[in-house]
């Protein structure tokens, strides 16, 4: 799958592609994980916005990097979530080497996550490690994690 990634300040996002966010979003955490929750939490205006775009230009990867002293005091990485329509092609794998290479390239050295802790493998793969016990956030079994890059 060819996906383009593109990277959005809060001031840069168009209302057409604020509005394909809080779809994809309420698509994956609100309506196929049941989990009715607050979305608009006043992070988004303090965070960037990774988007994946497919070829026919439809939003189908997400994540927003929050600045440190938002939701923690490191930088962090949330919202992470990619269509039913692309699982299973990589696209997550994608979506987090484009975030983990953003903070690489402005060599921030430690990144932190409220990963579901169904996912713990996945993002141990992009040197995350579990440094909580897991707790329920939403009903959902969460874990923070850590990422130091050297």
């Amino acid at each position: 799958m060819n996906i383009t990634w593109q990277i959005h300040a809060w001031s840069d996002l168009s209302v057409e592609t604020l509005y394909a966010i809080l779809a994809l979003r309420a698509e994956v955490f609100v309506v196929e994980q049941n989990c009715p929750y607050q979305d608009v939490d006043g992070k988004d205006p303090k965070s960037l916005h990774v988007c994946g775009y497919a070829e026919n230009g439809e939003l189908c990867a997400y994540a927003r990097l929050v600045q440190p002293g938002v939701s923690y005091n490191e930088w962090s990485i949330g919202r992470v979530i990619t269509s039913p329509r692309v699982r299973r092609t990589g696209a997550g794998e994608e979506l987090m080497r484009t975030c983990m290479d953003y903070f690489s390239d402005r060599k921030i050295s430690a990144v932190r996550i409220s990963a579901q802790s169904y996912l713990h493998d996945f993002y141990t793969k992009f040197g995350f490690i579990q440094v909580s016990e897991e707790y329920l956030e939403d009903d959902i079994p969460h874990m923070e994690m850590l990422c130091t890059q050297s």
